[in-house]
């Protein structure tokens, strides 16, 4: 039976596959490793539970081995375990590694080469059951269980199904959040034995989907409550275009479903203190902070020493939803006769994009630079030194580079969807009157509209210094803290029990 009121100081058991800066292939990984923190600010008790990793085991922090060991059931055998714990950096926040060597111990995270594991189902199957059991073997008082993606997604329905009556479980609220609804942890049907749950749920209203278990639609089934990384991606994945197979379940529950747009983490990502920077700036000192940084990225990537050239950076995985080809299109037809500069930080991809982007940078060594590999580094210095940030994304659940951008007086130029919508104030004369202009938007057109907006920008960046110190200048003072969206956090989980609390007396 739930108690009467939600705790207004939660314990909040967080469930990932990833969390930074233990192991990181995206956003994931900052929501994972920066929300606790923010949450434990304001008096919230957080613990975090993910694979021990072979990159994790080997970072440097320190890891111990906690002592306790348990045996899990996968499909039609028992699998043993065991946990060992650390801190997340600059707080006192335990996260703990479930250990399984032969499902974690392995040199990627989710894949290789781009190609997913096989048995990634069994490997997160695992890592759902180990961590429902750890909370009796630890003596844990959870008061939320918050389940992240696909890798989590089993998380909602064990707890209702299998833990939800049992002492020690029965105060729990479970949170699903899904960070990106394209990657939906999609196996063959004969998985769900795996899973160890009847085969009765294996319905269209709860774990299948199209003849497939699908596990991030098993977290949106059992989930007391949902939420999503924006407000308007929250709208956007009810609708057929951007549902992924899953708008009708998503309109379903629909009066259990809200958006929260991400944080940044701003004892990382903040110029005023940014150790990765040459020189450290602040709103005030902006103009003489990028200058430096600006430098650095020329001289380290081969452009030629242009200040007054505009540069344009690209961070991220070099794949057609982050509207890389679109990219490109504008560049092919830029490269002639503009003095724009472009730098790409790539990521893992899609090696025929990867491999026109290397193109065009052996074509105009002075003029296009790539990176290839994510390098937080480099992260850090392109973000500084760039006078402008692409993100021309099919879609965009939130995105957390622009809100970097946005920090290190970077000007967004982006597709109004998803958090780009949501965060970035396109420039019009309307937004520069009342002080709101933060970069430049545009709508559906692909490259066109790309390149329309970016020869706006441009154009204010050459001939009004003036708009464009205001632009980076509005930016910079925007609070995108964790501060404002742990806040709504807290409310959500108070909203959750709520719902529980509803659906435990309708049950009854």
């Amino acid at each position: 039976m739930l108690v009467d009121e939600p705790n207004p100081r939660p314990t909040v058991l967080f469930a990932a596959g990833e969390a930074f800066p233990f192991a990181k292939t995206g956003g994931l990984g900052d929501v994972v490793g920066a929300l606790p923190k923010a949450l434990a600010e304001r008096g919230a008790r957080p613990v975090v539970f993910l694979p021990a990793y072979r990159e994790i085991r080997r970072c440097g922090l320190p890891i111990v081995d906690v002592g306790v060991e348990f045996t899990v059931p996968i499909g039609g055998k028992q699998v043993a375990g065991g946990l060992l714990r650390g801190k997340l950096p600059d707080s006192n926040i335990d996260v703990y590694f479930v250990r399984q060597d032969d499902y974690y111990d392995r040199p990627g995270i989710y894949g290789e080469k781009n190609v997913a594991y096989a048995d990634n189902c069994e490997r997160y199957v695992f890592l759902c059951r180990a961590v429902m059991e750890s909370i009796r073997l630890l003596g844990l008082e959870i008061d939320v269980l918050h389940a992240h993606d696909w890798h989590a997604g089993l998380l909602p329905a064990l707890h209702k199904i299998e833990y939800r009556d049992r002492p020690s479980y029965e105060r729990i609220t479970n949170v699903f959040t899904v960070h990106n609804l394209q990657y939906q942890g999609e196996f063959w049907h004969w998985d769900m034995l795996l899973t160890g749950l009847d085969w009765r749920y294996f319905n269209w209203r709860q774990m299948e989907a199209f003849g497939k278990l699908n596990l991030l639609k098993t977290g949106l089934a059992f989930a007391d409550a949902i939420s999503t990384v924006s407000h308007t991606y929250a709208l956007e994945i009810q609708t057929p275009d951007f549902g992924y197979g899953l708008d009708g379940m998503l309109r379903y529950r629909s009066d259990v479903l809200g958006g929260i747009v991400n944080g940044i983490d701003d004892t990382i990502w903040n110029p005023t203190t940014d150790v990765l920077l040459p020189k450290n700036y602040s709103s005030a000192t902006v103009a003489e902070g990028k200058a430096a940084s600006k430098e650095a990225v020329q001289k380290q990537t081969g452009l030629v020493r242009d200040a007054a050239a505009p540069l344009a950076a690209f961070i991220g995985r070099l794949v057609e939803q982050k509207g890389v080809d679109l990219i490109l299109e504008v560049l092919d037809e830029w490269i002639v006769d503009s003095d724009m500069q472009w730098a790409f930080l790539a990521g893992d991809g899609e090696p025929a994009l990867l491999q026109k982007v290397e193109r065009a940078a052996a074509a105009h060594p002075d003029r296009v630079a790539v990176v290839k590999g994510y390098s937080e580094p480099m992260a850090h210095l392109l973000t500084a030194g760039a006078d402008i940030l692409l993100m021309p994304s099919r879609f965009e659940p939130c995105g957390l580079n622009q809100l970097y951008a946005l920090k290190y007086g970077t000007v967004p130029v982006v597709h109004a969807v998803g958090g780009l919508a949501d965060t970035v104030v396109n420039t019009s004369a309307a937004t520069l009157a009342d002080g709101t202009a933060t970069g430049f938007t545009f709508g559906d057109g692909g490259a066109h509209r790309l390149g329309e907006s970016l020869a706006l920008a441009c154009e204010l960046y050459r001939g009004r210094p003036e708009v464009w110190a205001a632009l980076r200048r509005n930016g910079m003072e925007q609070d995108w803290s964790w501060s404002r969206s742990a806040d709504e956090y807290l409310e959500l989980y108070r909203q959750a029990f709520y719902l529980a609390h509803r659906q435990a007396t309708v049950d009854a």
